[in-house]
């Protein structure tokens, strides 16, 4: 059987949970016609570059998919029918990402700093009213009108 990494969107007025019953019934699909879903992950609700059936933000999930090109194309059949479901998208791969996706990792990063810490005030930085001022290039007084 075939790897395919399977990304789609669904409109932003739907639910989580309706998200998260789409997936599971994708997953049953696949594995009526053989096939089965390594990974499953929700990503939020995003921004769109674009606007997509008058959406501006839609909630994003990704399937790893170990299945057969017909239970492939039949989930695709089934997404086509859905008016809840913006896009999407398969690819064919060589192997599945172990750990957590990229998008993921990528939230885990922005929460965190270097040391693992959450992120707050700097110490390394005084109050602003300790900080010495630097001349305005134009010659004029700090504060001055």
């Amino acid at each position: 059987m075939a790897l395919y990494e399977h990304v789609f969107m669904s409109r932003q007025d739907v639910t989580a949970q309706q998200v998260e019953a789409l997936t599971e019934q994708l997953k049953s699909v696949l594995a009526a016609h053989g096939g089965k879903v390594g990974k499953s992950e929700y990503w939020g609700v995003k921004s769109l570059a674009f606007r997509i059936k008058k959406n501006r933000k839609a909630h994003f999930s990704l399937l790893n998919i170990d299945a057969p090109a017909a239970a492939v194309a039949e989930m695709e059949r089934q997404l086509r029918l859905n008016e809840d479901v913006l896009r999407f998208l398969t690819l064919r791969v060589d192997e599945h990402e172990e750990g957590p996706s990229a998008m993921l990792r990528k939230r885990e990063d922005s929460e965190r700093d270097e040391r693992g810490e959450r992120r707050g005030p700097r110490p390394d930085r005084g109050e602003r009213s300790d900080r010495p001022r630097r001349p305005r290039e134009d010659g004029a007084q700090p504060g001055a009108f």
